[in-house]
């Protein structure tokens, strides 16, 4: 528990007003975009400036608790989650776009930023941001680049990290590091500024993040593409890329999410199809326009229902939201909606659909599936009601398989949300023991007392993760979870 003291000092440096304890404040920030996890912090802390953060992070330290940083709390992970003994770092009041150069092609942002903020202030210059995560429109940028978040253009532009060229970063032990810079070449010493992006808050708090821009595409053009069959969609996505065409976007729903699109948001999608394709190609006019023909006839040659070409913005908007709103409206059906995220080879695409059905009829849940056909990325969704402790066991185990299908088929636990809480037990199962111990000494070597978001990605000493078992029943669970792993 913090004590008394530690509030008092934490008062004396950030104010009363960004000191924040009340059930009300605690409740708000216990749970993030993760269901079925939630923790109360003691309090909540808004710091202004990064000597204030310093300061909480050294006080830390002093008083024994730990820190939690925390942007919009839309994570997928658990990794913005509280654990015993914690204060939750705020960091989405930093809202400031600091500079947008032109001419070097970089904008420098405070973590706070929304990321569709930063899209929309790039465009407006006829630049360009490309990372878009699903939650774009409530996510940070601290956020984004502490999960190292990628979304619907990942295929072709890349994830986050391929857009970071610098930050300003505290470190646990609340020294200030800068890291990067504008050059386009930086090659000197160890690529620290990697290793720190997608960490998801365990190694450093970002204060300032350099980003690079690139030229704002000239053109681009929308389409849906129908099927009666999951592998003859598949099939079009590898024969899309074999034609040397990498669209910005290449995504599918299976029928379950069509339906539930259809019912949510009413966009005239059929309902008896076995598959959609969302595919978008941009670029310079001319060679949209032949990519377009090109891919309307391998859709239609590979047995497409029916292809939809936008004829305008506002239609390619109209059948963009398809896809973006997937999740809302799979979340409808049921009270508590479970989103996961694997990422297998792109020829592995079908079969690991096949594989996530058979797994979901074997344990008697619906399942409803969509992601990032181009890149393999897979979001398998569960349906289900957390009241319902059965089920939810259920879930549990049809996950643990779908990971395990997952990587033996060459692939990967999460392609883009992140090992947080959530998966930790899965990374440790699934890692070459050598890699998992280079993290851990990392880990140990930034943070040898285990003050900034413990328990996330790694198991790490107990004093981090809450106080020590007391009883038999206590202690089995304690190992359970891999406390001394």
């Amino acid at each position: 528990m913090l004590s008394s003291a530690a509030i008092q000092k934490l008062t004396a440096f950030l104010g009363t007003e960004n000191v924040l304890t009340s059930q009300e404040d605690r409740i708000t920030h216990s749970y993030d975009g993760t269901p079925l996890l939630r923790q109360l912090p003691e309090a909540v802390l808004r710091p202004r400036t990064t000597d204030q953060i310093s300061a909480i992070l050294r006080l830390a330290h002093e008083e024994g608790f730990a820190v939690v940083p925390r942007g919009s709390g839309s994570g997928l992970s658990g990794g913005s989650i509280p654990v015993d003994n914690s204060v939750v770092l705020l960091t989405n009041h930093w809202t400031k776009i600091l500079e947008v150069d032109e001419r070097n092609l970089t904008a420098w942002v405070e973590p706070g930023v929304i990321t569709a903020r930063l899209h929309a202030e790039v465009e407006s210059r006829g630049l360009f941001y490309p990372p878009d995560p699903g939650s774009a429109a409530i996510s940070t940028i601290g956020g984004n680049v502490a999960e190292n978040a990628g979304g619907l253009r990942g295929l072709k532009y890349g994830v986050t990290k391929n857009y970071v060229l610098g930050m300003e970063v505290v470190l646990p032990s609340g020294e200030v590091m800068m890291l990067g810079g504008k050059s386009v070449k930086d090659v000197a010493g160890y690529n620290l500024k990697d290793v720190l992006i997608g960490s998801e808050g365990t190694l450093g708090i970002f204060t300032r993040i350099l980003l690079r821009l690139i030229p704002k595409p000239e053109s681009s053009r929308t389409m849906l593409a129908f099927f009666d069959s999951m592998s003859d969609a598949a099939e079009t996505v590898s024969e899309i890329i074999a034609a040397r065409i990498t669209p910005a976007a290449l995504e599918f729903l299976d029928r379950t999410t069509i339906t539930c699109v259809e019912q949510f948001a009413h966009l005239g999608l059929p309902t008896t199809v076995e598959a959609l394709l969302l595919i978008e190609v941009d670029g310079r006019p001319s060679v949209v326009e032949e990519d377009t023909v090109t891919i309307e006839r391998l859709c239609r040659r590979l047995r497409a229902t029916e292809v939809r070409i936008a004829r305008d913005l506002g239609e390619a908007a109209r059948l963009r939201s398809a896809r973006k709103v997937a999740f809302s409206a799979l979340a409808r059906v049921k009270p508590t909606t479970i989103l996961e995220d694997v990422t297998v080879p792109r020829s592995e695409v079908a079969p690991m659909l096949e594989r996530i059905q058979s797994i979901a009829s074997s344990h008697g849940l619906l399942f409803g599936n969509f992601g990032h056909a181009g890149d393999g990325n897979l979001h398998p969704t569960c349906l289900t009601d957390e009241r319902d402790t059965a089920e939810i066991e259920k879930a549990e185990r049809a996950f643990e398989q779908i990971f395990e299908e997952a990587v033996r088929m060459g692939g990967t636990i999460t392609g883009e949300h992140g090992t947080g809480l959530a998966k930790r037990r899965f990374l440790e199962k699934h890692t070459d023991a050598p890699a998992l111990n280079m993290m851990r000494a990392l880990k140990e070597v930034l943070d040898p007392e285990g003050i900034l978001n413990p328990g996330k990605i790694l198991t790490v000493k107990p004093r981090c993760e809450g106080p020590l078992p007391r009883n038999r029943e206590q202690i089995e669970r304690f190992l359970a979870q891999g406390a001394f792993t």
